[in-house]
């Protein structure tokens, strides 16, 4: 299926994706993976040991949402099932970017809520879950993920990474930017001496924060 239109497009918007976010120094080395939902039983992922910034066709794997591999890469990322279980909780979601961000790992770490306080946060993330720390690639880490993305666009993992869902590559790519952002802020606010101000809830009642 990597040689489907759909496929390949997939492969080549993630390729360019993985690239900004190492560039941004959202994730480090073979940090991180990303994929995109093909059809309602298929979805292509980055393969295990994959640098974000050099991926090429070949890295890609099209799995299918039972966890069989179907094509392309024989060994998709360690984390290919937090994708799975994000795509069976969320009929919407057709792409999943899990990324190592350091200040919102670092803020939900210390048990500190990421804050959203600009219009961008409010209106691309929304609001956030966070998880207890669970093994790489366990199915604790991607059931406890999945369960806090039914009711999320964003979830951080505490001493690991976050996770951003969205109905297209650009909208998810466009919420993980902006939850660093937000928690980018945040640390400057309470550098500031504010540890209270949030973005106003009347402008998007149905806002809730972490």
């Amino acid at each position: 299926m990597l040689n489907t239109q759909e496929g390949a497009a997939a492969a080549l918007e993630l390729s360019k994706i993985g690239a900004d976010a190492v560039g941004r120094g959202l994730v480090l080395a073979s940090g991180g993976n990303l994929s995109a939902r093909l059809d309602s039983e298929h979805f292509i992922i980055t393969g295990s040991g994959t640098w974000l910034d050099r991926l090429r066709p070949g890295d890609f794997t099209v799995m299918h949402l039972d966890g069989t591999v179907v094509s392309g890469n024989p060994k998709p990322s360690s984390e290919w099932k937090l994708h799975q279980r994000s795509y069976e909780a969320r009929a919407d979601v057709n792409a999943v970017i899990h990324l190592h961000p350091q200040h919102a790992v670092l803020l939900a770490t210390l048990g500190i809520d990421i804050r959203l306080l600009t219009l961008d946060h409010a209106f691309y993330v929304k609001s956030i879950g966070v998880t207890p720390f669970y093994p790489n690639g366990s199915d604790e880490l991607a059931d406890t993920a999945a369960a806090e993305l039914a009711e999320h666009d964003c979830v951080v993992m505490r001493h690991h990474g976050c996770t951003a869902v969205g109905d297209t590559i650009e909208m998810t790519y466009r919420r993980a930017l902006n939850l660093e952002d937000a928690a980018k802020a945040t640390v400057l606010a309470r550098q500031l001496g504010d540890t209270e101000t949030t973005f106003p809830d009347e402008h998007f009642p149905n806002l809730h924060h972490a």
